[in-house]
């Protein structure tokens, strides 16, 4: 197999380099751009978010953050189960018609997306309602809440029918949709979130988590109608033969991100039961914070990666090169936020939370570790998706999630709450090692020349500043992994350029600005 490196533009000539060839690939501006654009409105969002979370942390405390937590949880699982991926696949079958110009295909897919989002997010209300108590004495061990978990259902509906809208928005790339989306959501929520925590404290989690998913459907459903497509009327026949082939790969992706909820619902059942209410929060505001900046990244390239992706699966070359240049922009983008984490964590704690939660600071630190690893298995876990290997990605998520339990019970059970970043850390080692021989197996994926280069650079980099933690005192500690931090911001900053070139940069910024105008992404 040709490497990534090299097959990056099948029309360079042959005696071209590898590392100009790079410069040239076109999917480079388009990754960068689509990052820009979802990953400037991403970060407008978490600011939003983070003075959301400030302010519940002062007002509710640790305790009150771990049952926001788990609230999350309950509302996660159910949602993923009835939702039966139909909004995964949806999206893989409209970006699949789109890059086809299959109007009718499109049309057809978008109305049935709309009738089984309704239908499934009644069903799961009522399943809500019908179960609350027993959830209820899963989770905290007696039926005290119930009522409360009977009016998460209304989160169950408004979650189903927003997916089904955002799957449309996705699926046919408005980049620039979801990009205004995500900001006035965050906005929302947050103008809306503050003042129903101020007044009712804990007794206002449940109507705060509900309000959220109301703003969810009202804006998705605003976006989701600007699009123009065939008008198309299905009789019921009709629609289930639509939803046949949704199903197929749809119930695999239920079935693993059922695993994935569930897992990180056990394992706050597990914190709840074996430590307390406390520590459930504790580990709430680690795992956010782990994420906060990784995960605006992935999900700002994630939104244009899988249509495109998709677009190109058939093709291994084609798939593997853009896997490549997917993970290279992503260490890029993540390193030096990774390293600042790992850096000031104590600090970000503090900062985003309160001195209430410095307990979390050594969770923080492992789940970093594992982030990374996230950072970098990322694009991989999409192959399957794309190519759509439906058994294949149940069974690489089966595992994961199996080592996840496993790992969550021993960690706790020797290491108490440090146990459970420990347990995050070891899944992402063990799910790497997994998904890239089932990538390599499948397509013939192999790491391009500059991304073994990367990673040569990352892994000292991210262990000196890890373990210099427990060997210097705070002021060298700072100063060395502070040292290390602005070294990788100057180095992505410099591969962003030589990537791009001076003129490619320009031209982005244009683009990116037309699309902000009113363009369409």
């Amino acid at each position: 197999m040709l490497e990534a490196g090299t097959a990056r533009n099948p029309g360079l000539r042959g005696d071209m380099s590898q590392t100009e060839s790079r410069h040239f690939s076109k999917s480079y501006p388009q990754i960068l751009k689509s990052a820009s654009i979802i990953g400037g409105a991403s970060a407008i969002s978490i600011i939003f978010r983070i003075i959301r979370a400030k302010f519940m942390a002062v007002l509710l405390g640790p305790s009150g953050i771990g049952l926001f937590g788990i609230y999350s949880s309950i509302t996660d699982m159910v949602g993923t189960m009835v939702g039966m991926g139909i909004w995964s696949s949806g999206v893989r079958q409209i970006a699949e018609a789109t890059g086809t110009d299959d109007h009718e295909k499109i049309a057809r897919t978008i109305f049935t997306l709309r009738w089984v989002s309704l239908f499934l997010g009644v069903l799961g209300m009522i399943l809500v309602i019908l179960l609350s108590s027993l959830i209820c004495q899963w989770t905290f061990g007696n039926s005290n809440s119930a009522s409360d978990i009977a009016l998460l259902s209304v989160i169950i509906l408004f979650g189903s029918v927003s997916a089904g809208q955002s799957a449309l928005i996705q699926g046919m790339q408005r980049i620039t949709d979801l990009a205004k989306l995500s900001v006035l959501g965050a906005f929302l929520g947050t103008a809306f979130g503050i003042p129903i925590i101020y007044a009712w404290g804990e007794k206002g989690i449940v109507p705060l988590l509900i309000v959220l998913s109301g703003i969810g459907i009202l804006t998705s459903s605003w976006y989701a109608r600007q699009i123009t497509t065939a008008s198309v009327r299905l009789a019921w026949v009709e629609i289930w033969a639509e939803v046949k082939p949704l199903l197929k790969l749809g119930s695999v992706i239920m079935v693993s991100g059922l695993m994935t909820t569930g897992t990180m619902y056990l394992l706050r059942v597990l914190v709840v039961r074996q430590l307390n209410l406390e520590a459930a929060g504790l580990y709430q505001a680690a795992m956010a914070l782990s994420s906060i900046y990784v995960g605006f990244i992935l999900d700002s390239m994630g939104k244009d990666f899988y249509p495109r992706l998709t677009a190109v699966a058939q093709d291994d070359v084609a798939c593997n090169q853009l896997v490549n240049e997917q993970a290279e922009i992503g260490f890029l983008l993540a390193v030096p936020g990774i390293l600042a984490s790992l850096t000031f964590a104590p600090i970000i704690l503090k900062i985003f939370y309160s001195g209430k939660f410095m307990a979390a600071f050594e969770v923080l630190r492992w789940q970093i570790l594992g982030i990374l690893l996230r950072v970098g298995s990322w694009p991989m876990g999409f192959i399957l998706l794309a190519k759509g290997k439906s058994k294949l990605f149940f069974w690489t998520e089966f595992l994961a999630n199996a080592a996840h339990l496993v790992l969550i019970w021993a960690g706790i059970a020797y290491f108490g709450l440090n146990g459970t970043g420990m347990a995050f850390f070891g899944m992402y080692v063990f799910y790497w090692i997994l998904i890239y021989f089932v990538s390599k197996r499948l397509t013939g994926l192999t790491w391009s020349a500059e991304n073994i280069r990367i990673a040569s650079l990352i892994l000292p980099a991210v262990g000196i500043v890890f373990l210099s933690r427990f060997f210097l005192d705070e002021f060298w500690y700072l100063s060395l992994g502070g040292t290390i931090t602005i070294a990788w911001g100057w180095y992505s900053l410099r591969s962003f350029v030589a990537i791009v070139r001076p003129n490619g940069i320009s031209s982005l910024v244009l683009k990116i600005r037309n699309h902000f105008q009113g363009g369409i992404a």
